[in-house]
């Protein structure tokens, strides 16, 4: 783990995809939503309300967020799938976190949502070709990627959010 708050597993790396990393990062697409569950088990209202790190998200939005983000790249893995590299549409990660829902919506309506994302993405995923993962979208602002780089971000995009949380939960224990 890092010592950065911000980046308790470093900040996101473009990497060469093979078969058996795209094993593991289906893995965790597959096992974050019990893995969040866990860490948030036990956390009171007050726990759910501090900041992963002075002035970041709480916790309750950081669920919130990965229940908002994960939702939004099945989507994209499903018009990548469907359409020939279409645009997709950016959105505003900090501004949809302090919305009403992101800040007070008790965090078991985004647990939900996170359980049959993730489930019905890790269905997909597994039924996927390597051809399929070459399919592209493009970002209007970043360029084009393939879907291959898309579940290598949220590889580590899941990694990342449940690490503020873990890492939060250690640091208060001492």
């Amino acid at each position: 783990m890092s010592e950065d708050l911000r980046f308790p597993v470093g900040n996101f790396e473009q990497v060469e995809v093979t078969k058996d990393l795209r094993n593991q990062f289906i893995k965790t697409i597959a096992e974050l939503p019990a893995k969040l569950r866990a860490a948030c088990e036990g956390l009171s209202e007050a726990q759910l309300e501090t900041p992963y790190r002075p002035e970041g998200w709480t916790i309750k939005q950081v669920i919130h967020h990965v229940a908002d983000s994960h939702s939004q790249s099945f989507s994209r893995f499903k018009l990548g799938l469907t359409e020939n590299c279409p645009t997709i549409k950016p959105y505003s990660e900090a501004d949809w976190a302090e919305l009403a829902d992101s800040k007070h919506a008790p965090i078991d309506s985004s647990l939900a949502i996170i359980e049959g994302t993730h489930a019905r993405w890790t269905l997909l995923l597994n039924s996927m070709t390597d051809a399929d993962f070459g399919k592209k979208l493009n970002h209007p602002e970043r360029g084009e990627y393939d879907l291959d780089y898309f579940l290598s971000l949220y590889d580590w995009h899941s990694r990342h959010h449940l690490a503020h949380i873990t890492e939060l939960r250690k640091r208060n224990q001492r």
